[in-house]
């Protein structure tokens, strides 16, 4: 329920009193052994360790895990504290083999952390799963510090649980971006295009994401969950890992994110959480991607660099777009 003083622009999603009646009826939990029909599409409001038991096993298809880091903080009063590296991955230990169960042969399971937690992840995700990859990502927000470092990165572990068959989709999660210094070969651009806006190139994608907006007040997903990942962010994991009506669970569920996009990019989903104000929160945002399925910073099937999108620059009649970069809008429109 919202009771805060907001700025006219603010474009938080809150939730009125009558919402929250609304959508909790939408909300479902476990008391004995489902069917994955049963599951499909659904909000499932219920501590995960205790959900876990009931759940079939080997019916998904992508997992999306966003646990505590390991600091202490604060969820909507349901509080983790931090612990020492060998406790955290412990407490890693005690509920990750039953997530991983959850897979099919050919799944994949993506596991986020910080620098606090990254190495008891990998310690612990490498006994069950084959360790792909880590996906370092940019979060430019927080606060700078007097005596260290600013931290502004996050890293996503890639694993699968199968050595070869898993899905890659590598054409769909390519980045468009700004070439900088345009070459080309008897006057034909050269692995780049030309465009009225400015000159892109296709880019692989790599281990190092730094396209990423965290959601802020402007932004049309922003929830008040401390934690919420960018759309963006998990439309590059869903496109990677997923096909078109695969099944994507995510046992940290938060707000939403992940079930909002497995929905806007046409997949299905199953999403665990147990505080009910995130789950309403979720059920909302899941009922407005019914009118809007757009992702900020995902059009025309590619990832854009930030501030690239063609309706995010100037472009001016009297001048050479394809040679000369068109001002770019502010960073919020993206």
């Amino acid at each position: 329920m919202d009771n805060r003083s907001r700025a006219p622009k603010n474009r938080t999603i809150t939730l009125t009193l009558n919402e929250v009646h609304q959508y909790r009826q939408r909300l479902v939990a476990l008391s004995g052994q489902v069917n994955v029909l049963a599951l499909e599409n659904r909000t499932i409001r219920q501590d995960f360790l205790e959900a876990l038991q009931f759940l079939p096993r080997g019916f998904v298809d992508l997992v999306f895990v966003d646990p505590p880091y390991n600091l202490s903080k604060s969820f909507n009063g349901l509080d983790f504290t931090e612990r020492s590296l060998e406790e955290y991955a412990s407490w890693l230990e005690s509920w990750f083999p039953q997530v991983v169960a959850l897979l099919k042969e050919s799944g994949s399971l993506y596991i986020c952390g910080d620098w606090r937690s990254s190495a008891a992840i990998h310690s612990v995700a490498q006994k069950y799963l084959q360790v792909r990859n880590r996906i370092t990502w940019e979060r430019e927000k927080g606060r700078g510090a007097a005596r260290n470092w600013k931290n502004c990165s996050e890293d996503i572990w890639f694993c699968t649980k199968s050595e070869g068959t898993y899905t890659f989709n590598l054409e769909a999660v390519k980045v468009k971006r700004r070439v900088i210094a345009p070459y080309t070969v008897g006057g034909i651009p050269k692995d780049w295009h030309l465009t009225e806006c400015g000159n892109f190139r296709l880019t692989h994608p790599s281990n190092l994401w730094t396209d990423l907006t965290v959601p802020f007040w402007s932004m049309p997903e922003n929830t008040d969950h401390p934690t919420q990942k960018p759309e963006k962010l998990l439309a590059k994991i869903i496109l990677a890992s997923t096909n078109p009506g695969d099944l994507v669970l995510d046992p940290f569920l938060g707000s939403g994110t992940t079930s909002v996009v497995a929905k806007k990019l046409g997949r299905r989903f199953v999403g665990l959480e147990v505080d009910e104000e995130y789950c309403c929160l979720a059920e909302k945002r899941l009922a407005l991607a019914d009118s809007d399925h757009t992702i900020q910073g995902y059009a025309d099937g590619v990832f854009w660099e930030r501030n690239t999108l063609p309706d995010q620059r100037r472009t001016s009649k009297g001048r050479n777009a394809d040679l000369v970069a068109a001002p770019l809008f502010g960073e919020e429109g993206q």
